[in-house]
């Protein structure tokens, strides 16, 4: 069975969205693809939009969680599954995978890095993407709660790692 693995983090609407955080979720979902894996992300924008445009690069497989109709997919998502519940979605996106690895994001990458460490799922961030990534890595948020995450340095660690859950 293939492995599924999540990407999360900022959409197009993040100012402060960078080309380094960009070319990582682009390098994460061509990694997620050369190993034989499922990318499965929030399927719009940002670095779901990137990360899905890697994929393909590698003719990888995307999987997009929409929170309202499979219109909103961007253009390199596979199978877009309208859920029509809006971003209560995230929930689903956090909790589908093998696996999750968080790039940059800012409230929704939150909510559903949030979610993965209540429910004490795999979770990798990668540092220096920005947004709450790095916020949380630098220990500026929840800092003293148990942690249920693994921090790494770049894309290829990140995929390393979610290949091993």
């Amino acid at each position: 069975m293939k492995k599924l693995i999540t990407v999360c983090g900022s959409d197009t609407e993040d100012g402060l969205l960078s080309n380094y955080t960009m070319e990582v979720a682009e390098e994460v979902g061509r990694l997620v693809a050369r190993r034989g894996g499922v990318l499965l992300c929030g399927g719009q924008g940002g670095v779901m939009r990137a990360a899905c445009r890697g994929a393909k690069e590698e003719n990888g497989i995307t999987v997009g969680i929409m929170p309202f109709s499979k219109d909103e997919a961007n253009e390199f998502i596979d199978i877009a599954i309208p859920t029509t519940i809006g971003y209560v979605r995230n929930f689903i996106v956090a909790n589908a995978g093998d696996a999750t690895i968080a790039i940059g994001g800012r409230w929704g990458t939150l909510n559903e890095i949030s979610y993965r460490m209540i429910c004490e799922r795999p979770l990798i961030l990668i540092k220096g993407t920005g947004g709450c990534v790095d916020e949380i890595v630098n220990g500026h948020l929840m800092q003293d709660v148990e942690s249920h995450y693994f921090v790494v340095d770049s894309a290829e660690e990140a995929v390393e790692k979610a290949f091993q859950f």
